[in-house]
C-alpha cells in the first residue's frame, strides 16, 4: 500500500534540498501517517490517516 492518508489523499511529494551555496539536489516530504483504529461504516478497522485528519477529527477513533 502506498505512503498515502486514506481520508484526504496526501501522499509523498518531491522538491528540492537547497544548501547554502544554492546547490540543489532531490528530496522527498513525507506527510505524518498514523496507523489508528477507527470506526468506518459502524466497524472497526485499522486505517493510515495523516495527523492533520486525525486532528482535525476527520474520523472517529474506536475504543
Amino acid at each position: 500500500m502506498a505512503y498515502k492518508c486514506e481520508i484526504c489523499g496526501k501522499a509523498t511529494t518531491t522538491g528540492n534540498l537547497v544548501s547554502h551555496s544554492n546547490k540543489r539536489s532531490r528530496r522527498t516530504i513525507k506527510p505524518n501517517i498514523q496507523t489508528v483504529n477507527a470506526v468506518v461504516d459502524g466497524k472497526k478497522q485499522k486505517v493510515k490517516i495523516c495527523s492533520r485528519c486525525l486532528r482535525s477529527n476527520k474520523v472517529q477513533k474506536a475504543i
